[in-house]
């Protein structure tokens, strides 16, 4: 008997005509989180969540998948999805699927705070030629905290750029290539850290990771990038920092998400934002389904998934 299978199509032709013939063995069925259900939710297997929905909708029914065995994220992030969990349910992140995109999108955040391209769109509507001296990421201390494959493809990107140097934290020391200090150094290694990119996982332990205290020990003019999750960081202590001009943010995520329209950080000075866009690129479509399609075939061999995070 076939093991039935959610993929996040309109129907089964739809995800055989993105991702190529499906393993033999499997029977799918499209899943949208679009309100409907397909009838098989006693029998499915597999579930590939769609890309960017709510946990409490996907896992809305989730009590009635009574044969659920794993369940397969299209983000890195998983957080969201842990409470959802049922027991002895596995669940899989997408590992690498991110990582060109999001380290893109954190340089290039850095890059328009740093040399001030969004305060020049800003003064575009009104035609203001108003030109100032602006930082460069040459020379400047660089500290990445969560050095992982996103954290390790940030500084790829970094290189040719000529940082002066590139600190990197994780939860515990590591050695190897490059040397990764463990968590437990960070309030060492902020004062001398100018420009700070964020992009640990949001777990018990890194949440509010950067607060007031780790804040006030940035260097006068330091920029905080955030492409991890919004709650790593304090939000009432990041509006403080910011709002007196003494550090600048660029930040994919905050919280709250969205963030309401009327909320003191859109108009925090030197802070840019962008809405939770870090993998949302054309590079997410064609790494997304070589990943699926690379589960599929463990899971219809009966082979240990990848990327299992819980």
């Amino acid at each position: 008997m076939a093991r039935r299978i959610w993929l996040p199509y309109p129907d089964a032709a739809a995800a055989q005509a993105a991702l190529g013939p499906i393993p033999e063995g499997l029977a799918v069925d499209g899943f949208l989180a679009d309100g409907t259900w397909p009838d098989s939710i006693g029998d499915v297997e597999l579930l590939v969540a769609p890309y960017m929905f709510p946990a409490p909708k996907v896992m809305e029914r989730v009590a009635e998948m009574t044969s659920l065995k794993a369940v397969q994220l299209l983000s890195a992030g998983y957080d969201n999805f842990l409470p959802f969990l049922p027991e002895g349910v596995q669940l899989c992140n997408a590992a690498g699927v991110h990582d060109a995109s999001t380290a893109e999108l954190a340089v290039a955040l850095a890059l328009a705070s740093t040399r001030h391209l969004d305060l020049y769109a800003r003064n575009m509507p009104t035609g203001s030629w108003r030109n100032d001296f602006t930082t460069s990421l040459a020379d400047r201390h660089i500290l990445i905290i969560g050095y992982g494959r996103i954290g390790a493809a940030i500084e790829q990107r970094l290189a040719g750029f000529e940082p002066g140097s590139i600190t990197r934290v994780a939860r515990r020391a590591r050695t190897g290539d490059v040397p990764v200090h463990p968590i437990e150094e960070l309030h060492s290694l902020l004062p001398k850290a100018e420009v700070v990119f964020v992009i640990t996982p949001l777990t018990a332990s890194t949440e509010h990771l950067i607060g007031a205290a780790e804040l006030a020990l940035l260097p006068d003019g330091a920029l905080l990038v955030n492409v991890a999750r919004g709650k790593v960081v304090d939000t009432d202590a990041l509006v403080a920092a910011t709002s007196s001009g003494r550090i600048r943010a660029a930040l994919d995520v905050t919280d709250p998400e969205p963030l309401p329209s009327d909320h003191p950080l859109w108009r925090a000075p030197g802070v840019l934002i962008s809405p939770h866009v870090g993998g949302q690129s054309s590079a997410f479509w064609p790494r997304m389904e070589k990943m699926v399609r690379g589960q599929l075939v463990r899971f219809a061999a009966g082979e240990p998934l990848l990327n299992v995070v819980a």
